[in-house]
């Protein structure tokens, strides 16, 4: 590492994350690289796609089972869109999973099955933006790219007590990491930031005593450090209404269609339902059943989503299988192999409890928000 290029926090960092690094599936640790082995692009662009607003502990089991399913970008890329997006099902965000697909189409079809190696170069893929391009160039490739997510931001907040709200500060906190972002090892310094932010300069009672910046943190000196980053007030999420019709045939069937290719849950799977948005309710009641039948109310589900709540009368009728172009029927203990987004797999869980193997998929923890 050389002394004159690194600046001495940067330094500091590195050597704890040599020490206290988190091994993750997806993570080519210090030890691995000194016995020559490098991160997998592929692997990073992968991870860090699903880590967008989701948890490292959700995230394990879908990333490994992408990588069993699709070894490589080029696998991926040749997938049919709706096997996709049935192993994306449950982690949210769907339109993630959609821009995975047309990135992976395009570094197959356009650049030979080869991440591009610079920040500019992966900001032209679909899906990939600001920051997951510099976090792939960084972990990657060895740039010395200024990453920041959330953890970022806590501690570059905290470590100079930057008093502006975000996200407005957003620009300063950048400047600040670029600032010490190392020419080597810009990509364990980036994994260090993230895992200081994970497991020490927590949102909460952060460990401070633990923390390698603690005698440099303007926070931890003259403020109180829970009081970082500093944000804007939060408005209040609407409320939306609409209802969901689950059909069930005698023969154990259920009736689904599946929703457009663009906006909200876009190519998903889903019950029928009434055409409530972001911005609309839809109806209630039974009257906007897509098909006669007895249709009777069987409770109500809540999904938060990012801009909106969503609260859904669900209905059900056991009612004969019927040819219906816009759909089909599935056996129901076919459904876990199903795109269904949560919201969905709330309301069929109402209508029928036993559909998901008896998870209770409107427990309190189901309730909040979509990740």
């Amino acid at each position: 590492m050389d002394a004159k290029t690194t600046n001495p926090l940067a330094a500091h960092l590195l050597g704890w994350y040599d020490r206290h690094h988190r091994d993750l599936p997806w993570r080519v640790g210090p030890a691995m690289q000194q016995a020559g082995q490098r991160a997998n692009p592929y692997h990073v662009w992968l991870s860090e796609v699903m880590l967008q607003q989701t948890t490292v502990q959700a995230v394990k089991p879908y990333f490994q089972k992408f990588l069993v399913t699709w070894p490589t970008v080029v696998d991926l890329a040749a997938a049919p869109v709706e096997d996709v997006m049935a192993a994306w099902a449950g982690l949210g965000y769907y339109a993630r999973a959609r821009n995975l697909k047309r990135c992976a189409e395009a570094v197959a079809n356009d650049h030979g099955g080869l991440f591009p190696d610079t920040e500019e170069g992966l900001r032209t893929l679909p899906g990939i933006g600001d920051y997951t391009a510099a976090a792939i160039a960084a972990i990657a490739f060895d740039r010395p790219a200024a990453v920041m997510d959330g953890n970022v931001e806590r501690v570059i907040s905290r470590l100079y007590a930057i008093s502006s709200p975000l996200p407005a500060s957003k620009p300063i906190m950048k400047g600040k990491v670029r600032e010490l972002t190392p020419i080597e090892r810009p990509g364990d310094f980036a994994q260090a930031m993230m895992d200081l932010g994970a497991t020490i300069c927590t949102p909460k009672r952060p460990a401070c005593a633990l923390c390698p910046f603690n005698g440099h943190c303007l926070a931890l000196r003259e403020f109180d450090p829970e009081n970082f980053p500093l944000k804007a007030p939060k408005k209040q999420k609407p409320l939306r209404q609409g209802a969901a019709f689950v059909a069930v045939s005698p023969e154990g069937e259920i009736f689904l269609r599946r929703r457009p290719a663009s906006g909200l849950l876009g190519g998903m799977t889903e019950v029928p339902n009434t055409a409530w948005t972001a911005r609309q309710d839809g109806g209630t009641t039974a009257d906007h059943a897509p098909f006669s039948a007895d249709w009777q109310s069987c409770g109500t589900v809540i999904h938060v989503f990012t801009h909106f709540e969503l609260r859904l009368t669900v209905f059900r009728a056991v009612t004969a299988r019927s040819s219906d172009a816009s759909g089909w029927w599935e056996p129901v203990d076919h459904l876990e192999a199903q795109a269904l987004p949560t919201v969905m797999k709330k309301a069929i869980s109402v209508a029928i409890p036993t559909a998901f193997n008896g998870a209770d998929m409107n427990s309190p923890a189901m309730k909040r928000k979509s990740r």
